[in-house]
């Protein structure tokens, strides 16, 4: 007979002592069958937890065998208790374990019944059914006989208990009976296949047969003699679901992916309405709406064009086809699980397995309960996936492809007149088509409703108690209520409207390390070797000006502003707390002229963009800093200035009279010179501001544009994209930087850093080539800053290059620093990304929200 079993699962033998099980086992491993690995054997687990190999209590006295008889189920239970907890780890894993007991009883056999549902696998019975008289002769010749009472005992249970096992609810039974040859068969994982050449994974098609049509021709597919599409490089494409319903081609679509699936060019997956037809094809009680409606007048359409001996025929095979279609697909890179397929979504435990609930997840996502009219709650599942594999779905229709906690969603509606997508794996990239029409034609059109409420104002209660935020880059990055609080204050009467704030730009961490050079607290040279040591071998050092963050947010026209934000402007520039960067009147004039000088260079129309999103500084620095400078850097200043010459003045007068004046002259000589420093390094960043062109603006990221981020790009294409910007508009202006690729040029960068900052500039920022960088799984610092000796005059003192003064400075701590930068790093990437993919503003505002609030937690603001 022949013996199949599943890819993973449970394998229980059932049988008396002596039915042939261990020997069975013993054949199929020395032929490579099973691995040892693969089966759990109650015997051995006896010896492990006892180092007994047998117990014999025949033919001893009463009280010696029953207390034998005591120690042997003791044994038995601690050896079952460790049986059990391999094995359910290896159904944890979808592994498959053959388990060689007796299984004789019911409630042996119903633990494991139970395990298996419990982890979703399947579980198949192999009855070793031997006859009474070959078991007792079997005993007779063994090491350790068990006796024939023992043996006529257990076979009077099995021949009880064989009938009932069929009715047990196993996968498969199979019955082996004495002599019987048996080959073995290992089953292919059925949900796992090889990425191979590629896939193009597409969406929810739900009738759309032409746009998909467009959509593989675009993807570079060919239709061959036989009608069927290929590839010229052997790539394959996958439906994640739904290719029928709503549209108006769904028979086609259905048939289309018949043919492909069947001629192995193609896979597609279950799916809630395609689960719905099949029941409806194999007759069953189903109501058809919500689209599926459209299908059954179809098939109606065909029985009258082909009859109704052809209509039969294709139901047939469509219902086969998709009562057949698996939950979800498990694609391997080089042997690697890296992603995984399905329709509505996938919790971790369940991906490559299969039962009723899984495939019942996958059809329909996680939900709770249905809404006033009916439509399910659904729930975001996506939230709780915490492996590395990549999980493509659709389902739920967003505008854009939604990206969130390594899940992408492609399904962008297009049966409701948005977009058909193609996700390309393992190149990582989106390809779309625009539908025709809004075939659907429904007043609840989730595209429209999402465009209608993505401006929905955020629900405070939400946040005021503390949250967490999901984020790409970091993970989650949780925000305690104590800070949240003020950060709501703030946002409530400080900040511009929420709908327009939808970053705030991180903080920036120095060095971790301070100087090993005498003199220097800062230097070059410890940020090139941070960078090294996370394995950055060229990195970009861009001159760091002196004026205060700003976050330009510029629109093409007030219409394309509407789209976006729901209000008509051209723009707005605001601060790192949020809070507009001039007064109304600056600021509409400033606006309107960068909007003059980037449509006179066809800026929107080149990249075809609604708007352009710039992280940048603007200059002088006294442009926001005026009451800071008059309060604190000018008043000290001024005070030191005179209070120290003063001082001098008086040593010089009476040093010649008193010798050990002298050393105390220059001391106050080199205070002087100090403070000296200090009020012309403040005063290098201020200059009087007649009129908006006396304004500079620095942009050294350019974020987003309507249709994409840019974190892809290398600091260098930004700075590329900063001199075009400059080439624009005289308000904007290009920002000096060099390329750190080996020792010499980073000896240059030091030399040029040095020469900056001994005129009174501030310093560099260091970043690594790529915009964000990973080190053994974390993340990089994006930027550190360098700054300069005269500068930091301003920051930690006048008088901080003291010995001493140098010597406790030295000894800071910046790793408080360096988290709250990578965590807002995290934020600000986050917020952007979910605003360009159409999200709404409460889901913007959380990141937002969340940075606003680290902000707010102490950290030495020196730093």
């Amino acid at each position: 007979m022949k013996l199949s079993l599943p890819y993973a699962g449970i394998v229980l033998l059932i049988g008396p002592s002596n039915s042939g099980k261990t020997t069975f086992l013993a054949n199929m491993m020395e032929k490579n069958q099973l691995k040892k690995s693969e089966v759990v054997s109650s015997d051995e687990y006896r010896v492990v937890v006892s180092d007994k190999e047998f117990i014999d209590w025949r033919d001893r006295p009463k009280d010696e065998a029953d207390g034998l008889y005591d120690e042997y189920h003791l044994i038995s239970k601690e050896a079952f208790v460790m049986m059990d907890a391999v094995i359910e780890a290896r159904c944890r894993l979808n592994k498959l374990t053959v388990v060689d007991a007796t299984h004789l009883h019911p409630d042996d056999r119903k633990r494991y019944s139970k395990l298996a549902r419990k982890h979703s696998v399947p579980i198949v019975a192999v009855v070793f059914d031997i006859a009474q008289h070959v078991l007792v002769e079997r005993d007779a010749q063994r090491d350790n006989p068990r006796g024939n009472r023992r043996i006529k005992q257990q076979y009077q249970v099995f021949k009880r208990e064989k009938r009932f096992i069929k009715k047990e609810g196993y996968k498969d039974v199979y019955v082996i009976s004495d002599g019987e040859e048996v080959e073995l068969i290992r089953r292919a994982h059925p949900l796992q296949q090889d990425v191979g050449q590629g896939i193009d994974i597409i969406g929810d098609i739900h009738g759309c047969y032409d746009e998909m049509i467009v959509l593989l021709e675009k993807l570079g597919y060919e239709k061959n003699n036989e009608g069927l599409y290929t590839h010229p490089e052997g790539r394959k494409f996958v439906s994640i679901g739904d290719v029928m319903s709503r549209g108006p081609k769904s028979l086609k679509a259905m048939q289309f992916f018949y043919h492909h699936v069947q001629a192995n060019l193609a896979y597609m997956i279950d799916s809630n309405h395609g689960w719905k037809i099949a029941r409806w094809l194999d007759g069953r009680n189903v109501t058809l709406h919500h689209g599926d409606e459209k299908v059954a007048e179809e098939f109606e359409q065909y029985e009258e064009e082909h009859g109704s001996e052809k209509a039969a025929e294709l139901k047939r095979e469509l219902k086969q086809f998709l009562l057949k279609a698996p939950s979800h697909y498990v694609f391997t890179k080089n042997g690697v699980q890296t992603l995984i397929c399905t329709h509505a979504g996938i919790k971790d435990e369940y991906i490559g397995k299969q039962s009723h609930e899984i495939s019942d997840f996958c059809r329909y996502g996680d939900t709770d309960g249905v809404d006033e009219v009916g439509k399910p709650i659904r729930k975001d599942w996506f939230v709780h996936h915490q492996t590395s594999a990549l999980i493509v779905w659709g389902h739920d229709p967003k505008p854009q492809p939604l990206i969130i906690n390594q899940t992408i969603n492609i399904d962008q509606g297009a049966v409701f007149g948005g977009s058909l997508t193609a996700f390309r794996y393992p190149e990582k990239t989106f390809l779309s088509v625009k539908a025709q029409h809004d075939y659907a034609q429904v007043e609840d059109n989730p595209l429209k409703k999402w465009d209608k409420e993505r401006l929905n104002p955020p629900n405070i209660a939400t946040f005021i108690n503390g949250y967490s935020v999901l984020t790409e880059e970091a993970g989650d990055i949780h925000v305690e209520s104590s800070v949240v609080k003020s950060a709501i204050d703030t946002v409530s009467h400080f900040t511009i409207p929420i709908e327009q704030l939808l970053y705030i730009p991180p903080t920036m961490s120095p060095t971790p390390k301070t100087s090993e050079l005498p003199d220097y607290l800062e230097h070059p040279k410890e940020a090139v070797e941070y960078y090294r040591s996370h394995g950055v071998t060229t990195m970009v050092a861009q001159k760091k000006h002196m004026g205060s963050r700003a976050v330009l947010f510029l629109f093409k026209s007030k219409e394309a502003a509407k789209k976006h934000v729901g209000t008509e402007t051209l723009g707005v520039v605001y601060t790192r707390t949020g809070r507009r960067f001039f007064d109304e009147e600056t600021e509409t004039k400033m606006v309107q002229q960068l909007n003059e000088d980037l449509h006179a260079h066809a800026y929107f129309d080149k990249y075809d963009t609604d708007y352009v999103l710039l992280d940048a500084e603007i200059m002088p620095w006294n442009l926001k800093a005026k009451e800071l400078i008059s309060n604190q850097y000018a008043h000290v200043a001024e005070n030191a200035l005179l209070d120290r010459t003063k001082i001098k003045e008086k040593i010089q007068a009476t040093v010649h009279q008193h010798e050990r004046l002298l050393e105390w002259l220059n001391e106050y000589e080199q205070k002087l010179e100090n403070a000296q420093t200090f009020k012309e390094v403040f005063q290098h960043y201020c200059w009087d501001i007649q009129e908006i062109s006396h304004i500079q603006i620095a942009p050294f990221h350019v974020l987003a544009h309507s249709n994409e981020t840019f974190f892809n790009q290398s600091h260098m294409w930004h700075m590329d994209k900063n001199r075009e910007f400059a080439q624009c508009s005289d308000l904007f202006v290009e920002t000096d930087y060099k390329i750190i690729h080996d020792e010499a040029s980073e000896a240059e960068v030091i030399q040029w850093w040095e020469d900056m900052t001994s005129e009174g500039h501030e310093g560099i920022v260091v970043k690594p080539q790529s915009f964000i960088v990973r080190s053994k799984g974390k993340l990089v610092q994006p930027a550190i800053k360098v700054r300069g000796r005269k500068y930091l005059h301003i920051i930690y003192g006048m008088d901080y290059l003291q010995e001493e003064n140098l010597a406790r400075l030295k000894a800071r701590h910046t790793g408080k620093k360096q988290r709250l930068a990578l965590n807002e790093f995290a934020l600000g990437i986050e917020g952007i990304r979910r605003f360009v993919n159409g999200e709404s503003i409460e889901r913007v505002h959380e990141c937002v929200l969340a940075t606003l609030a680290l902000e707010s937690d102490k950290v030495d603001p020196r730093l």
